[in-house]
């Protein structure tokens, strides 16, 4: 099919998607990209649908027997608004043969060009709420209170967010070279659980430096099953083997990640571990308690690392004997990034990227403290954590910490990405 006969609708929505896949790292604002393209594609998809309506025909379907003759379907021609992203530019279906008295006029595209808040508004809630069929019904009201669009209409135009959702989890990942991977959940209340439900999310640092978002998917972090089909997820849609895996201390979660990645390093996040042990201290020891810990965990070297922690199990078992027993429980996993090069210890030793995008979608969903269904939630946590992504910068990525890397996925016995081999035979 030529490009002129693809609906201008969904020649932007193809845009998203390779953004989507792609990645949008070149321009100088990923944010108002995503946005611009949003407040396009929802304005082309609502004018297609009151042409449908008025119609009585979507694209390309013939007129029924009997039904009475409304006018024909006679191309585009541009349309153009101006929102906070700039000038966005439309096509506005034509109608010839018009059963109405004169030519036929998009009362949409009319509303919209005297309300240019409603389309920065629209935008906005695209991608960061998920975009709500009240949201658009109330916003595209004529003076006279009358919806410009129905509520079917209105349904079907919000159906397309979910399939944003579905192109981010079912895009390639074997594009994407990731050394450290990061997984974490948030959890969201659902009406129809009547309980809060698990949201897991991956994201990677890659050779590059880039900080990638890469999985999202209903799921608790507590129960392996869950863990497992959602890393296999990844796996089977071509995500390599990362060098560091970053979690928090979830039994089912741990389990899976040892099972699927077994070579690669397995990263215990030290802001769980370090709350999970002050916890077990009292209020006024644990100041102290934080400070010597961090001895540990922030030691130049692995063997400083553990010389330090022999050294506070010591001085601290008898006074805290719980605290001491969790912060030995899975001590070399603690410490196991100090094998990656010194310049990404800060970077990989937690998972506090996650913990902060996760900060600002629960900003937005107090608004909406419960969601009727899966779908809702989704697309709403997705929206918020996608656009967050898009503001995380890159990680330095040296010829020295490349060739250090190369070395350790040698020394793991992990898959060489392209290129890597050079690093080791210098």
């Amino acid at each position: 099919m030529s490009e002129r006969r693809i609906p201008p609708g969904e020649q932007i929505r193809q845009q998203i998607d390779e953004l989507l896949n792609n990645g949008i790292e070149a321009q100088d604002s990923p944010l108002g990209v995503l946005l611009h393209l949003g407040a396009q594609v929802v304005v082309q998809e609502a004018l297609e649908r009151e042409t449908t309506e008025r119609l009585g025909r979507a694209w390309y379907h013939h007129r029924r027997p009997g039904e009475p003759l409304r006018g024909h379907r006679n191309g585009y021609e541009p349309g153009r608004l101006q929102t906070a992203e700039g000038e966005v530019v439309v096509q506005v279906p034509q109608v010839r043969n018009w059963a109405e008295e004169g030519p036929y006029r998009s009362r949409l595209m009319d509303f919209l060009r005297g309300h240019s808040d409603v389309l920065d508004r629209l935008a906005v809630e695209m991608y960061a709420r998920g975009l709500s069929t009240r949201d658009i019904e109330d916003a595209l009201k004529e003076a006279t209170g009358d919806p410009l669009l129905s509520r079917t209409a209105v349904s079907e135009l919000t159906d397309t967010l979910w399939e944003d959702y579905e192109a981010f989890c079912q895009r390639g990942l074997s594009v994407f070279e990731v050394e450290y991977l990061f997984i974490d959940a948030v959890y969201e209340g659902l009406r129809s659980w009547g309980c809060s439900q698990g949201i897991l999310c991956a994201w990677g640092i890659c050779r590059d430096g880039r900080k990638v978002l890469l999985h999202l998917a209903l799921g608790s972090r507590e129960s392996y099953e869950n863990c497992l089909e959602f890393i296999r997820d990844m796996v089977r849609r071509g995500l390599p083997p990362p060098v560091l895996v970053t979690t928090d201390g979830a039994p089912g979660l741990i389990r899976a990640v040892t099972e699927v990645w077994g070579k690669s390093l397995r990263q215990r996040c030290l802001a769980h571990k370090m709350r999970n042990i002050l916890d077990k201290v009292p209020k006024g020891a644990q100041e102290e308690i934080k400070r010597r810990v961090r001895d540990v965990f922030y030691a130049p070297s692995l063997e400083m690392a553990r010389e330090r922690a022999a050294e506070v199990l010591r001085e601290y078992q008898e006074a805290y004997p719980a605290a001491m027993r969790s912060f030995s429980d899975d001590l070399e996993a603690c410490l196991v990034y100090l094998r990656c090069p010194l310049a990404h210890h800060k970077a990989i030793r937690t998972t506090n990227l996650l913990e902060r995008a996760f900060q600002e979608s629960r900003r937005r969903t107090k608004v909406i403290p419960h969601f009727f269904t899966e779908r809702s939630c989704l697309k709403l946590v997705f929206s918020a954590l996608w656009k967050t992504s898009q503001r995380w910068r890159r990680v330095t990525m040296t010829e020295l910490e490349r060739q250090q890397l190369a070395l350790l996925r040698r020394e793991l016995g992990l898959p060489l990405y392209p290129g890597q081999e050079a690093y080791i035979h210098r």
